[in-house]
Order: structure tokens, then C-alpha cells, then sequence
């Protein structure tokens, strides 16, 4: 490490933590409260993932509206991460709340289908194309589904993934390549996981890699975003989906599209507003505004194949016929009812207008101040989402972002930015719109950006 780069470390060292002193300072409560979680919680919150806010420690939430959350300490936040995207509707959505009050007056669950659900299932292949569809918990579940029958109907056991995805809690997926070396991510500790048996990995965006690992003819699947969002936002290169499509059809192999956080692109997501023509597509997090679900359909080629070797059931046989993917929460009559007011009702092609445009001016005002203070950032856009990156130039692969990341300054950024109101994915520095997302909301971004990066010219950092 040179004289200068150390100094550099030194002095954001020395900015978060007086950032995160800021935020004890001013969130007394919550602090209380992350100490008191701490005595019952596996990692302080109801998920883990929760301890990842920058200040040190999460805010504790007293109510939601909209794109605002208030706080125990009664500080008011506008909430660009919407739940990592799960509330990309908006919190409390009155059509939501409306719809998910009048369906648990009538029942939550009774593993029974509901009216509404052929409603919604009409409408998921109006959007996303002709298929037959599933209801899951999660996405999660829904790719761990989508894996399972790739290997039902071709034989094969390996999954190829892009070095760096993020496929919610899918085994097959926590791999990444690092100084040439495959190996897990996500601090999952390598016992008893043999990735080599079930994975093959290669950088996104390169052609010849992905040739290459489906010549061995082992691959039942590609699992894939339409472009990767979960390791910083890495746009996809023109005609590689074209590629992709080819190529695994070549193979043999199905070709899974998770537009769990690309259906920011639209209300039929990055799939229809750019022809994809996947063999399974899911969806997760916000399909259902915010109640737990995920979605995945089968072409009708795909399911031909699986019902060619599990048979709809006979009524007449008792038999187990789970497939090895579903619960016994999956569609329930609460999801559905919710579900059905989202497509209806909020994520409408109006509404993803306003909230596209609001993230174009977001997007537009950030780059102004990266220009005009000669910064090597860029801002990346797909739909409703933007992401501020610490990089020249919008990474190809996981490998770029792996040589390009500045995690210190992300950190040193989300913390101020929490200090000044705002919420961002703690994860990276994504920033989603919901249908309530103002222009105001907006300005206010821009003012708080154009703080942060007078801080790191008042210290010397830049």
C-alpha cells in the first residue's frame, strides 16, 4: 500500500466514523433497541440481513407510507431501497392494504384456489408471455423450483450461473470467480459443498466462456438475470442475450431468466420490453406488494416435457405429488388477493411511466454533479432503479467489480446518507422508485449527493 493510498483509508476511516458517532448520537432508541434484539436474535434482527446498515446499526421502523419511512427516534427517511426492492409498489399501497384486509376477513390460507387467482394467472401471461405458471413463497423458491425441473426433464445435474449473481438462497448460485479461482461468496463456509459437482461459472458478458462450459453437454440450466444487479448493476452487452438464447438451445440446456429485480424495467419487465425468450421466467419480491411470493412459468415446450414425466395426478391414486418444489403457504388466498391488486392496480403501465421518468431525472441530476466535479463515477440506469457505482466506467463482468469496487467509500456514502435522510439498498448503492417517488424526493437526493462529495473535497479525499 503507497504513502497516499493510506492516507486515503486513513481519512474515510476517520469520516465513517464520525458518521456513525452522528448516528448513535441521533437514533438513541433504536441503539437501545439493536442491543436489546441482540439478546434473542441468531444477529441482532428478525433476518440477518438487517445488520447491515451502514450507521452501525439499523434504524427501527414505526410506520411506512409511500416512499417515506419514520422512525422510532421520529426521524423521517425517504426510502430509495424499498425493501431491496420487495416494496417497490410503495409502502401501504392503499389498493394492497385494501385488497389484503377484505381477504384475511374471508381467510389467509386454506391451500384452496380462489377466484382470483384465475385473474391472475391471465394476467401473468399477458405481461410476461404464454405460459403455465406456479406460485411460490419466494424466489428462492421459485428458481429452486425452476433448477429441479431443468433436471428432471434433461438429465443433467450442473447449473451455470455468472460469477457474482445472486439467485436468493439457491446453493448452486454463491460462487464467484476470484484471481481466476472459483470458490463461494456470500461468507457461506465451503463444508460439505461441492460446487464443482453442481456448478459451472463464467464472467457475464463473455461469449467464449460460455460456449465453452456448455460443450461438456452436463448443464441442465442457465440461471440468469437479465442483466446482473445483486454485485453492483453490470449492463448486459448488446446482442449477448441473443447469444445466450442460441447457445443454450444448442445445448440443450433451459434457459432460466430471474427478473426478480429487473422488473423495474417495466410492467412485463426486461423480458418483454426486450423479446427474451427464456424457457422459465421468475419473479419475486414485489409481485405480491410486499407479501411474501414468488412466480415462476414454464414455456409451453418445458411443461409438455415435465407433464410427459409426471402425469397430471389421478384423483382415484393416493399418491405423492409435490415434485419435490411448492408449500403448503405457496399461492394461499392472501398472496393471490394481493397479488392481483399489484398487476391491477399499481405496477400499471402509468405508473411505471412516472416512476421511470422520476428515475431518469435521478439518474440525469447525479451524473450532472459527477461531471461537473470531474469525478471517475458513473451512474447506471435499468427502468425504476439507478445505481451510483465508484468506477469509471459500467463494469462488463463480476471480475470488474471485483477490480473496480471502492467498498470503503459505499460504506462511508450510504452512512452519510442515512445521516441526511435517505435509504438506499445497503448492499450497494441502488436506488429504486416506487409509484410514489416525487420530484421532491428527487431533489432532495441531489441536494444530499452534492453534500456528500463537498465532504470528500473538504477532507482531501479527492
Amino acid at each position: 500500500m503507497t504513502t497516499a493510498t493510506a492516507e486515503r483509508a486513513g481519512i474515510l476511516n476517520r469520516l465513517l466514523d464520525a458518521e456513525q458517532d452522528r448516528f448513535r448520537t441521533t437514533h438513541p432508541r433504536a441503539a437501545e433497541a439493536w442491543q436489546e434484539g441482540k439478546r434473542n436474535f441468531l444477529y441482532g434482527g428478525p433476518s440477518h440481513w438487517m445488520r447491515r446498515w451502514a450507521g452501525g446499526f439499523p434504524i427501527y421502523v414505526d410506520e411506512a407510507s409511500g416512499a417515506h419511512i419514520r422512525d422510532i427516534d421520529g426521524r423521517d427517511y425517504i426510502d430509495f431501497c424499498l425493501g431491496d426492492t420487495g416494496g417497490m409498489c410503495g409502502h401501504a399501497p392503499e389498493a394492497v392494504t385494501e385488497a389484503a384486509m377484505r381477504q384475511l376477513k374471508r381467510g389467509a390460507t386454506m391451500m384452496l384456489p380462489t377466484e382470483d387467482s384465475l385473474w391472475v394467472g391471465a394476467e401473468l401471461s399477458r405481461r410476461f408471455g404464454p405460459r403455465y405458471w406456479t406460485l411460490t413463497t419466494s424466489a428462492t423458491d421459485a428458481n429452486r423450483a425452476a433448477i429441479r425441473i431443468a433436471r428432471m426433464i434433461t438429465g443433467r445435474r450442473k447449473v451455470l450461473v455468472f460469477s457474482g449473481c445472486y439467485h436468493g438462497g439457491v446453493e448452486e448460485a454463491h460462487v464467484e470467480i476470484r484471481n481466476g479461482r472459483v470458490g463461494l461468496r456470500n461468507m457461506i463456509h465451503p463444508n460439505g459443498i461441492d460446487h464443482d459437482a453442481v456448478s459451472r461459472v463464467v464472467e457475464f458478458n463473455d461469449v467464449a466462456a460460455l460456449e465453452a462450459a456448455l460443450t461438456h453437454g452436463d448443464v441442465a440450466c442457465v440461471l440468469a438475470e437479465p442483466l446482473m444487479t445483486n454485485f453492483g448493476m453490470i449492463p448486459v452487452d448488446a446482442g449477448y442475450h441473443r447469444t445466450l438464447r442460441e447457445l443454450t438451445r444448442r445445448a440443450g440446456a433451459v434457459l432460466i431468466i430471474d427478473e426478480t429485480h429487473t422488473l423495474s424495467s417495466g410492467p412485463g419487465g426486461f423480458t418483454q420490453a426486450h423479446g427474451l425468450e427464456p424457457d422459465i421466467f421468475v419473479a419475486g419480491k414485489t409481485i405480491a406488494g410486499g407479501i411474501p411470493a414468488g412466480i415462476f412459468g414454464l414455456s409451453p415446450e418445458i411443461a409438455e416435457r415435465l407433464w410427459a414425466l409426471v402425469p397430471h395426478v389421478n384423483p382415484r391414486e393416493r399418491q405423492s405429488a409435490h415434485l419435490g418444489f411448492g408449500g403448503t403457504l405457496a399461492g394461499n388466498a392472501l398472496t393471490v388477493a394481493t397479488m392481483r391488486a399489484v398487476l391491477e392496480k399499481v405496477l400499471t403501465p402509468e405508473n411505471y411511466e412516472h416512476m421511470i421518468a422520476t428515475a431518469t431525472r435521478l439518474a440525469n441530476e447525479a451524473r450532472g454533479l459527477i461531471a461537473d466535479n470531474r469525478l471517475p463515477w458513473h451512474v447506471t440506469q435499468i427502468g425504476a432503479r439507478a445505481e451510483i457505482m465508484f468506477m469509471p466506467e459500467p463494469p462488463r463482468s463480476g471480475a470488474d467489480v471485483i477490480a473496480g469496487r471502492q467498498p470503503d467509500l459505499e460504506t462511508l456514502l450510504h452512512a452519510f446518507y442515512m445521516n441526511e435522510g435517505i435509504l438506499v439498498t445497503p448492499f450497494h448503492t441502488m436506488l429504486l422508485m416506487c409509484p410514489a417517488t416525487s420530484a421532491q424526493d428527487v431533489e432532495r437526493h441531489t441536494a444530499v449527493f452534492g453534500r456528500f462529495i463537498e465532504l470528500l473535497r473538504k477532507s482531501g479525499v479527492m
